[in-house]
């Protein structure tokens, strides 16, 4: 499924550089959209708006305090938005900086840690939780510093942490050693948020790479959703708070589940795939447009953290040329979905506890 033409022309008549900089860089093709594409991501580099997020950035040093890890000041989601709009390593000592940090901190057991103020350790210390060095090693990937030999380590530590679950195989919520503090999941559940970014990771590794297992996990994780009726991990939902997305994306969400399994295409393609993954996928990016997908192809944001007002996709009522793009590619990963997503009526579709199992009719672009 792919945008209408006149949308593309609608995001690249907007000024900002990040939106241009995904339709060539993603949506359109060709020599001319790859010549586009780096004059845009310069763009981005000398807008001033990139500028005011990377001078967020803090000081991976000092501890953390954090309302959760969702909270996009927390430094792996803020660099995630930084590249998504098309920062990448090497382009500001900042980050350079702030990945060395990174890399710096890590526990004997492999994991990439934080520093953060708990009960337990009231004036800071190292503190790892799934979420933490799932997240950081996530990055460190995304901005480039795979070859480093603390990099690979975390990522085997990812294998060995892989634990037979409620759901099958994926990450549970694990236990911090120093704190003793521990997730809110249940004990022997699957971690939805923890297993997309494990997988995420794994994704910028090249797929010859890349451990067999990783396709069973990604399955588990679809069947999170298929089972949302009879079996919710604690705190993830599948309502509509998961099927409208909050800007900056951040945490699970339906946005979240496809960007991250839309690197796995053998869910859905080939001999393999199971005809189930592939309605999942189906149901899944019906409901990504049906709940933010306007009829004229474009996104409004309906949910936002506070703090983005400079950038289109921290207002609300109008029309985001970023968030428009930003949907626009994870959707088209799936373009050889085209008619089993138009099959699903998404208004049939239940949610997990606590959701309404309502939505507005899937959008079909003509």
């Amino acid at each position: 499924m792919r945008p209408d033409p006149a949308v593309l022309d609608w995001i690249l008549a907007a000024r900002e550089p990040a939106a241009r900089w995904i339709v060539h860089a993603h949506l359109a093709h060709g020599p001319e959209h790859l010549a586009a594409a780096a004059a845009e991501r310069r763009a981005v580099l000398d807008d001033p708006a990139t500028g005011s997020l990377i001078a967020r950035l803090p000081d991976w040093t000092r501890p953390i305090e954090l309302s959760g890890h969702q909270h996009p000041a927390f430094a792996p989601n803020l660099l995630g938005l930084l590249a998504d709009m098309g920062v990448s390593g090497g382009d500001d000592d900042r980050i350079e900086r702030l990945l060395d940090a990174m890399l710096a901190i890590q526990l004997s057991d492999g994991r990439f840690a934080i520093v953060a103020r708990s009960r337990a350790v009231p004036d800071g210390g190292r503190e790892s939780l799934l979420c933490d060095t799932h997240a950081i090693t996530e990055t460190l990937l995304r901005y480039g510093r795979g070859d480093d030999p603390r990099v690979a380590r975390a990522l085997q530590t990812t294998l060995d942490d892989l634990t037979d679950t409620s759901q099958g195989r994926g990450w549970p919520c694990r236990t911090d050693a120093s704190s003793g503090f521990r997730g809110p999941g249940r004990v022997n559940d699957l971690c939805p948020q923890t297993t997309l970014q494990a997988l995420r990771a794994w994704s910028y590794v090249p797929p010859a790479r890349r451990p067999d297992a990783l396709h069973d996990v990604a399955r588990v994780s679809l069947g999170v959703w298929r089972a949302r009726g009879e079996h919710q991990p604690y705190m993830f939902g599948h309502g509509s708070r998961f099927k409208t997305v909050k800007w900056p994306t951040t945490w699970y969400d339906v946005h979240g589940v496809l960007d991250c399994l839309g690197r796995y295409p053998a869910l859905w393609r080939g001999h393999g795939a199971d005809p189930a993954d592939r309605q999942a996928l189906a149901e899944l990016v019906a409901c990504l447009i049906a709940y933010n997908v306007a009829d004229d192809g474009t996104v409004t944001p309906q949910s936002c953290y506070r703090g983005f007002t400079e950038f289109s996709f921290g207002q609300k009522q109008r029309r985001s040329p970023f968030a428009t793009a930003r949907l626009w590619q994870v959707i088209s990963r799936f373009d050889d979905l085209d008619d089993d997503v138009t099959a699903v009526d998404v208004t049939a579709l239940t949610s997990s506890k606590g959701g309404i199992g309502t939505a507005r009719p899937p959008r079909r672009q003509r």
